[in-house]
């Protein structure tokens, strides 16, 4: 009794470690039938291709478009309105499972990354905070802002690596799901627009990088609270408050 208790509590230290090795422990496997992962694909295809991540349709349509803080929160509403009403699929089938199901790896690398990305963001737009800080009449526009992206970053997750790649790797396995949903995520609607940037080699290079890592991750770990979160954290500062004048 001894002994294994000795076992268990220097695992645990180990906990605390691994998840920067993407050793999380045990994951669960995508459980919905062929015919529902048929359906994540469409749903997929109508918000991306169809209406476009930035509603895209309108802008066919000669409708105006409504701003970021009310497209992107109908955005992810509607996902999850046809996650299960249309594909009929629940959250957790897609790595949205609760934090009592989280293994200790887990809760500790997601806590880690988040103190670590906070602080690294706010390092390098410490002179836009400063300035931020001290003007009370930009506090409303930036809190606003960053709640927009970091749910932007989110819905990202939600379709990319939750919908499409779980429904790829079911199909083919994690190497070429991982790889082809990335492949769409980088230069699918999401992105495409960066083609005509001033740099688009590396700004798809970088989307890319990140994006292959959101997506080992997701597959090591089969949790998508974690990616959506820090994919949120990470455009909620570079889109949301980069963009805000210093």
């Amino acid at each position: 009794m001894e002994l294994d208790r000795a076992t268990k509590s220097s695992a645990d230290r180990w906990a605390h470690l691994r998840g920067h090795i993407l050793n999380f422990g045990p994951r669960p496997r995508p459980d919905f039938s062929p015919a529902a992962g048929l359906r994540l694909l469409v749903i997929v295809l109508v918000l991306e291709g169809l209406l476009g991540p930035r509603l895209s349709i309108l802008r066919w349509l000669h409708v105006p478009s409504p701003p970021d803080w009310v497209r992107v929160p109908v955005m992810l509403a509607l996902a999850f309105f046809l996650i299960r009403v249309f594909a009929r699929v629940r959250p957790a089938q897609l790595g949205l499972r609760p934090w009592r199901d989280w293994s200790l790896a887990e809760k500790s690398y997601f806590i880690q990354i988040c103190v670590i990305a906070n602080i690294v963001f706010a390092i390098i737009l410490a002179p836009r905070l400063t300035a931020i800080a001290g003007d009370h009449a930009r506090w409303g526009q930036a809190a606003v802002r960053v709640l927009t992206y970091l749910v932007w970053g989110f819905y990202q997750e939600l379709v990319y690596r939750g919908m499409l790649q779980s429904e790829l790797t079911r199909r083919w396995g994690a190497p070429i799901g991982i790889l082809l949903a990335n492949v769409a995520f980088t230069f699918g609607p999401l992105h495409f627009y960066h083609l005509s940037g001033p740099a688009p080699v590396p700004m798809f290079a970088g989307i890319f990088a990140i994006g292959l890592f959101f997506g080992i991750l997701f597959a090591r770990s089969g949790n998508l609270w974690m990616v959506g979160i820090f994919h949120g954290i990470g455009d909620a500062y570079l889109d949301g408050l980069g963009s805000l004048k210093a």
